[in-house]
């Protein structure tokens, strides 16, 4: 199966303490880079959702954002101790006596120090369970939403690697009438130069010459690996990320395809094989571009 780096998930789940709400977003990136925004009381949740994470997701920039919405029961729970507030005010009452200038505590200062509010114990283990069935649903959703465009990005790749191969089908048999007449040109031309004065020495040079253009004008080893690619990318697209992230295999077949039409226009005989080598360049850029965006 072809993935997407690019998705996005959100659900939410009810916990011992309230409403978690997890959301998650993804875009592409060369490398797994896990970003967490979580609400500080559930801070010691990350390691696991990291670890769900990392173990279901390849490759991606994915932003993880975990919510809490405490339960009303819970806020009713919260209450006052009074041994904390008992050693808060002897504590006061002493600083008041070493300063007696200073300003007396105010209500919000003294709800603010630690010890002082006291709120229910949540169960850990409950609450970890939650969370982790609400990251595995949400890496559901999200896996399932990167599948869809993936295989639109599958389709769209095979879509350009099959007019890339009806372009060579079409030059290939251009190839040796396009040589030879190119060959014919050349030799008229290096007739004028060298002149008639130079006799079997000048049929040999003209020969040299030829069959030095030949070996470097002939392209059939580009066409041949291109085609080779073309089955290649093809087959990676079958097996999807079964073996290894097809996202970054995809990338170097594409490079490969690149520098192939590159050496077809460099080696071009004819304006018409120039033109393919020209489409072919346009349609691999196509191709790379949308395999950067494949897990």
């Amino acid at each position: 199966m072809i993935l997407s780096m690019t998705g996005y998930a959100a659900l939410a789940a009810d916990s011992p303490r309230g409403r978690l709400s997890l959301e998650l977003r993804s875009v592409n990136s060369r490398f797994l880079d896990l970003q967490f925004r979580i609400a500080d009381e559930l801070r010691t949740l990350e390691p696991l959702l990291r670890e769900q994470i990392a173990g279901r997701v390849a490759r991606g920039k994915v932003d993880c954002r975990l919510f809490f919405a405490e339960a009303a029961l819970a806020q009713a729970s919260v209450r006052l101790s009074d041994e904390a507030l008992a050693r808060l005010k002897a504590l006061a009452q002493s600083a008041a006596l070493a300063f007696p200038e200073a300003a007396p505590l105010r209500l919000a200062d003294v709800l603010r120090w630690p010890g002082v509010v006291l709120e229910p114990q949540a169960d850990e283990e409950k609450m970890r369970a939650a969370a982790g069935a609400l990251c595995a649903r949400t890496l559901d959703e999200l896996l399932a939403a990167r599948a869809r465009e993936g295989a639109k990005l599958a389709a769209t790749i095979r879509e350009r690697i099959g007019v890339m191969r009806a372009r060579v089908a079409e030059v290939t048999p251009l190839l040796p009438q396009a040589l030879a007449a190119y060959q014919a040109k050349l030799t008229e031309r290096l007739r004028e130069a060298i002149g008639p004065a130079l006799g079997a020495a000048g049929d040999e040079r003209i020969r040299a010459e030829m069959a030095l253009f030949a070996a470097k004008a002939d392209v059939d080893e580009e066409l041949t690996r291109l085609r080779a690619h073309f089955d290649e990318i093809e087959r990676t697209l079958a097996e999807g990320g079964t073996r290894a992230p097809a996202g970054k295999r995809l990338d170097f077949l594409a490079q490969e395809l690149n520098r192939e039409a590159n050496t077809l226009g460099a080696k071009a005989a004819n304006h018409a094989i120039a033109q393919c080598a020209l489409e072919l360049k346009l349609l691999v850029e196509q191709v790379r571009e949308q395999a950067q965006n494949i897990e």
